[in-house]
């Protein structure tokens, strides 16, 4: 009798659910094997690796952690782990990134920027010319509290009122004092929409240069361009500004920067042109649905589809839906999100009662943050969500229009005292 095999069902529910309490301990416990239904001894593919600096699983090839160091060990040692500090002393020369900061954070393309600056810098080997620094210059409010972490080594922070709104002559006359200042090496813009494009072809003017726009390849002697609609690409010397592309270059994820400030000395306040009266008031769902910044999507889980729709009207967010809700005549075909529908780029997306089927999640690929609400704890949306919800979807839309409408009230009895 002592031969037979005997198989705890509970423990390995709990090695299969990833989100029980008990889940770390049980995984803990297997040390790396399991024996699976047939009674054969299977290896855990999930403890293979340890979890590197920068909190994400690598693979051990070189086997130099086995027998030295536990799962538990490696996993708080994701926790505790400080990045290396990447220090530049007394740099001979500057690389000038001026990032969009859209809501007065760092965007995804100007991380990828940051990361070219410091890449570009890396080429020059070592030496004199590599003794070189990322300055990043901001204008206005910033929110922005992981500058040390985008790679950023001194930060230029320009945060009068006169940056306030569009005022790219009070900007412009702002980056010709830091040309005048520091001479950087190169200048790096954003290619985009949101003032980059703007004000990088206003300095290359006011300087002379001849930029490189749309550039999504750079190396210190040559750039490739998209040109003719993205349709071919242009390869040109490496000039001194550059308009970038999203994904020219890859994000600093491994080090820490000091972030240390520069002054800009006197520079003439240029009054502005334009009067700035700020964002017009429009209908969310009036913006294309790959131009929406804030989406609340709905699928199969949806209900109470009255409710789906105030809740969209008091969040201020443009209504998304997945195929199975368009299909079913829910919503109309132009509200659908996914590789068969259109493909978003939102910066909040919150996904109410969708499984998150492929196609629908290569159409969110570009997301910058996923809130999920969905009563299945292992769906697919719910392991791709940077924050999920595990309830009903009615209970936590009603809750949330309620809160929202809160403070909608308390901001108007606080204009009405103020006022008064």
């Amino acid at each position: 009798m002592s031969n037979l095999i005997r198989r705890d069902p509970r423990a390995e529910r709990i090695a299969r659910n990833r989100l029980h309490p008990l889940h770390a301990s049980m995984m803990l416990a297997e040390q790396g094997e399991v024996r699976g239904p047939s009674g054969l001894i299977r290896k855990n593919p999930h403890l293979v690796g340890f979890i590197g600096p920068n909190g994400l699983k690598r693979i051990d090839r070189a086997n130099a952690f086995a027998g030295t160091v536990n799962r538990q060990k490696r996993v708080s040692t994701a926790q505790e782990v400080v990045l290396p500090l990447h220090q530049v002393v007394n740099p001979d020369g500057y690389i000038v990134v001026v990032p969009d900061m859209v809501g007065g954070r760092l965007t995804s393309q100007d991380k990828d920027i940051l990361g070219l600056a410091h890449s570009l810098i890396a080429q020059k080997g070592t030496g004199k010319s590599a003794n070189m620094a990322v300055v990043a210059v901001c204008f206005g409010e910033s929110k922005e509290s992981q500058f040390d972490l985008a790679g950023v080594d001194r930060l230029i922070h320009l945060s009068s009122d006169v940056f306030d709104g569009f005022t790219p002559e009070a900007r412009l006359s702002a980056l010709m004092q830091v040309e005048a200042q520091y001479q950087p090496e190169h200048w790096l813009f954003p290619d985009s929409v949101n003032g980059g494009t703007d004000l990088a072809s206003r300095l290359a003017a006011r300087l002379g240069e001849r930029p490189a726009t749309q550039a999504w390849q750079v190396s210190t002697t040559q750039t490739v361009c998209r040109g003719a609609s993205a349709s071919t690409d242009i390869t040109r010397e490496t000039p001194r500004i550059l308009m970038l592309l999203e994904e020219c270059g890859t994000a600093i994820d491994e080090t820490r920067h000091e972030v240390l400030s520069l002054s800009v000395e006197s520079y003439d306040q240029v009054p502005a042109r334009l009067l700035d009266k700020g964002l017009m008031s429009v209908d969310p769902n009036a913006v294309p649905l790959a131009e929406a910044e804030f989406i609340l999507s709905a699928g199969n889980g949806i209900h109470n589809w009255d409710q789906f729709h105030e809740c969209a009207s008091v969040l201020g967010a443009t209504e998304g839906a997945s195929r199975v809700a368009v299909d079913d005549g829910f919503m109309p075909r132009t509200r659908q999100v996914g590789a068969s529908g259109t493909w978003v780029t939102a910066r909040v997306y919150l996904a109410v009662g969708i499984s998150g089927a492929i196609q629908h999640m290569q159409g969110i690929g570009q997301c910058g943050k996923v809130v999920a609400i969905n009563t299945d704890a292992g769906c697919d949306m719910v392991k791709r969500a940077d924050l999920a919800v595990i309830a009903d979807s009615e209970a936590v839309l009603a809750e949330l229009t309620k809160l929202v409408q809160e403070h909608h009230a308390s901001k108007v009895q606080e204009e009405k005292h103020n006022a008064a």
